[in-house]
């Protein structure tokens, strides 16, 4: 039986949960991957709240694997300015302190772990922010005191949150992804290290944010296949030749034509998913497969619709048994 396909609400956070669900229902989805907060207020610690969420998607025959929280985790570990007060809601921005910012962020995250648990869910996708973007580009030039630095502040930071999410039997998978404190093979494995490989911390792997940087993106599931908590599907496109607006993304919008690389629906871009699937066998991977439609220039309930088909029909699960076997003589 092929993993379940279920779609992110994040992209879909203007529009009420029901609506969402009947959509996807729909679309062709098998369940969803809700997005917070728009979708699941997780102050409420009430269970009659989190049973209605549940019979909601079970009255439209959907499935829960996961919650996401991205725009919560992204205040942990960054430098916070006037940019996290467009994300964030305003009982966690309050009055913009940046230490007061985070210290409720991470609050918010532990909350999450006890609304996952309350949904019967056990893995929580988010973001955890970098106090160290800023020095990506080594210049004026970065000493490596000053990364270990940063890496020790996100330990720091996130080690209670983990060991919270440990208790309750949830795990946190960040999204290895450009701002954030892993974004490509190296940092990740840097970040595992700085905590100590805590158990309740892996990644939701999306290819989409290695494949344009040049990163292998199918030999990172090889390196990371105990850490492989969850699987977003999204593609990308890059240029095979150069543009106005390189890597670094230029000043200009996600979209515009003159960047060397934009988010395509599934299909349309240049990430193989072939071997992602097979990678994702190798490893043993059996959980959902989860559409994050990102394509500026689509429609999304067009994107969304064949983004489902694409999945399924790309998804495969391993052989039984060696194709040669029959050869053998008994």
């Amino acid at each position: 039986m092929s993993r379940k396909v279920t779609l992110y609400t994040l992209q879909w956070g203007d529009l009420p949960l029901e609506t969402v669900c009947q959509k996807a229902r729909e679309f062709g989805y098998d369940g969803l991957e809700l997005g917070l907060p728009n979708h699941v207020d997780v102050r409420r610690t009430d269970p009659e709240y989190y049973q209605e969420i549940k019979d909601l998607l079970a009255k439209y025959d959907l499935e829960l694997y996961a919650i996401s929280t991205h725009l919560i985790g992204q205040a942990v570990c960054d430098k916070i300015d006037h940019r996290h007060q467009q994300i964030l809601p305003d009982y966690i921005w309050g009055d913009g302190d940046p230490e007061g910012v985070k210290a409720r962020a991470a609050e918010e995250l532990i909350r999450t772990a006890h609304a996952a648990k309350m949904l019967g869910v056990d893995t929580v996708v988010g973001f955890t922010g970098s106090p160290i973007w800023a020095y990506l580009y080594s210049f004026p030039p970065v000493s490596e005191q000053m990364i270990e630095d940063g890496y020790r502040e996100f330990a720091e930071r996130f080690t209670p949150i983990l060991d919270e999410y440990q208790k309750l039997g949830v795990r946190y998978a960040l999204e290895v992804h450009p701002t954030e404190i892993a974004f490509d093979t190296v940092s990740a494995e840097r970040a595992l290290k700085a905590l100590n490989y805590h158990p309740a911390f892996g990644f939701n792997y999306d290819p989409s944010h290695l494949g344009y940087q040049g990163v292998d993106y199918v030999d990172f599931i090889y390196n990371f296949s105990d850490r492989i908590f969850h699987v977003h599907m999204k593609d990308v496109y890059w240029s095979d030749k150069p543009m106005q607006v390189g890597v670094f993304g230029g000043h200009v919008t996600f979209g515009d034509p003159r960047r060397y690389w934009n988010f395509r629906s599934l299909g349309r871009g240049r990430i193989n998913f072939e071997e992602i699937i097979r990678a994702l066998n190798s490893i043993g991977y059996q959980g959902p497969l989860s559409v994050e439609w990102e394509d500026s220039a689509m429609d999304r309930e067009h994107g969304a619709r064949e983004s489902c088909e694409f999945v399924k029909r790309m998804d495969f699960q391993p052989s039984a048994h060696a194709f040669d076997a029959c050869f053998e003589k008994k």
